[in-house]
């Protein structure tokens, strides 16, 4: 016998006695009765070894509050699938609200990538309108599973490591955790090369025209740009060692302060180039034909750059208090995107107009302006904005991935220091050498990784489970679990993933030039990578599943 605390939040009866609030009857039992009366009570006793978490029931009213009635889960972890780090959150650390979700996002958005983005699409082609709707159609469509994929992180209070246990089984979570890790292991990199070319700018040209400047051709970049990537590395790790508070305290402050300083790039751009005339009067580059062979790649790729995110979303949402804070909170993202591509696109043109020559990218921009001034500002909002999307989007979800891999080893804190590590091999030098390779090689191609992943869950949670999860099962290692299929693996959701991936590749090795030609129709499919993958993988799992492959005969318990 172990003692034990169980935490109730509970709204007890005055006379509600410790022994009938036990569900020690049937191991089903789901419900207390309403009362009136709201105490935060913690019972000391002696229990079996057992976990009892007490977590709101998911609210079906249309305000998202939490409904009357609590769901108590009894079950029994097993040590390798569980630690501080993958535990359901508690009633009391369910303290996101709307604005700050809406925070989360505003400090995801303002940053280096998203205001490259629509300039490639400009200096591609595309009109400026064209670009802006290019990149607000991409984000409302990714709006829908982003939401989907929130909504059980909410109610279960889970992570997507957990998550996806429910659909891969209890060991093949590792599969789709890993591949969406590597994904945010290389987007760090990315970032963290942009902040370091932000202390790289700020060197003196004494430093910047020495020997340590000159390009390594084994290495693909000068040792200083290299130290300057590492340093701005380092530096990093001080907020992400502070754990998800320390991601939350950081946004608190970095979104107004992003919003400030773009203000003032753009009011400076519309100062000195005199009104934005020269960016309205842009037309498009190309013919009808060539528009469209181009806007459906764009859009695939604006979808992509926020995939990982719309994978991991509960590992935020699992902070959100209500269903109604997390939709509400996020459902700003297209306008968001839309007004920082209109500021990204709006300075760019600009400077065609102040320089002579078009600037897109804004750490060369801010070392043309020079200044004192100039050059702190730029040091502190690249820096605040590298920090506040990398902090958030690209540690977080790689850290939970290796904790669900070595739960009794393995940390929040040691998963983000290894996942620092682990950017280096992506060498993200190389991938930011060239629109074409930033947005159609990297963003495309590892859109084929993810789409599959998120069809497949959102597939098995609404589809299959109608949004009913066994937290007991997801913590266990019982072959009679809900999740444990075929040896911990569901090899249904396997199969899905793999003939979700395969039709990609030929286009794929076509564009990184392993293969001189392909079929037209590979070259349309990995055009359209992130739909086609979502959307046959997720079909795919739906028939397997429906058809009672693998383990589909248990009902979830």
């Amino acid at each position: 016998m172990a003692s034990k605390c169980i935490v109730s939040h509970l709204h007890l009866y005055p006379h509600l006695s410790l022994h009938s609030a036990i569900p020690h009857q049937h191991p089903n039992f789901s419900r207390l009765p309403p009362t009136n009366l709201s105490l935060p009570v913690i019972f000391k006793a002696s229990f079996p070894k057992k976990c009892i978490i007490l977590v709101p029931r998911a609210s079906s009213s249309s305000s998202g509050q939490s409904s009357v009635g609590k769901k108590v889960y009894e079950f029994d972890p097993h040590p390798t699938l569980t630690n501080d780090d993958l535990k359901p959150t508690r009633p009391s650390q369910r303290n996101y609200h709307w604005k700050q979700m809406a925070r989360h996002w505003v400090g995801l958005v303002v940053g280096v990538p998203a205001y490259y983005m629509a300039g490639s699409l400009v200096e591609l082609g595309m009109a400026w309108w064209q670009g802006i709707a290019t990149v607000v159609a991409a984000n409302m469509i990714l709006l829908v599973p982003l939401v989907l994929t929130g909504h059980p992180g909410t109610k279960y209070g889970i992570s997507f490591p957990v998550l996806a246990r429910s659909s891969f089984g209890i060991r093949g979570a590792h599969v789709p955790t890993s591949l969406s890790a590597l994904v945010c292991c290389g987007w760090y990199g990315i970032e963290s090369w942009i902040g370091g070319e932000a202390i790289y700018l700020f060197l003196p040209n004494s430093i910047k025209q020495s020997s340590f400047s000159q390009p390594l051709p084994w290495l693909g970049t000068s040792p200083l740009e290299f130290a300057c990537f590492i340093a701005f590395s380092l530096v990093q790790l001080v907020a992400v060692l502070k754990g998800m508070e320390g991601v939350k305290a950081f946004q608190k402050y970095a979104a107004p302060t992003l919003i400030m300083l773009t203000s003032f790039l753009l009011i400076w751009a519309y100062v000195k180039a005199a009104g934005l005339g020269h960016l309205l009067n842009m037309s498009s580059r190309l013919s009808s034909s060539e528009f469209w062979s181009l806007f459906f790649p764009s859009l695939t790729a604006n979808i992509s750059f926020w995939t990982t995110i719309a994978l991991n979303i509960p590992d935020f949402t699992r902070f959100a208090k209500t269903q109604r804070d997390q939709i509400i909170g996020q459902a700003g993202l297209p306008i968001f995107m839309g007004l920082f591509t209109f500021v990204g696109l709006a300075v760019t043109s600009s400077t065609q107009v102040i320089f002579g020559h078009v600037i897109s990218n804004p750490i060369h921009l801010l070392g043309q302006i020079g200044g004192l001034t100039t050059m702190i500002l730029a040091i502190l909002g690249i820096s605040l904005a590298t920090m506040a999307t990398n902090i958030a989007a690209n540690v977080v979800a790689p850290a939970n991935a290796l904790v669900n891999l070595y739960p009794s080893k393995l940390t929040y804190r040691t998963g983000a220091l290894l996942s620092a590590l682990f950017c280096v091999a992506f060498q993200p030098w190389r991938l930011l050498k060239s629109s074409e390779s930033f947005v159609y090689t990297w963003l495309v191609g590892y859109s084929a990784l993810l789409g599959p992943i998120g069809g497949i869950v959102l597939a098995d949670y609404y589809l299959i489970r109608q949004t009913k999860l066994s937290l007991k099962d997801l913590y266990s290692l019982s072959p009679e679990g809900a999740y444990y299929y075929c040896g911990g693996f569901n090899l249904a959701a396997l199969a899905a993933l793999v003939i979700g991936i395969l039709p990609v590749i030929p286009g794929f090795l076509q564009k990184v030039g392993i293969l001189s030609s392909v079929s037209d129709a590979f070259v349309v499919i990995y055009n359209n990578a992130w739909f086609f993958s979502f959307l046959s993988a997720g079909l795919l799992y739906w028939i397997l599943a429906s058809l009672g492959f693998e383990g589909f005969e248990r009902e979830t318990k």
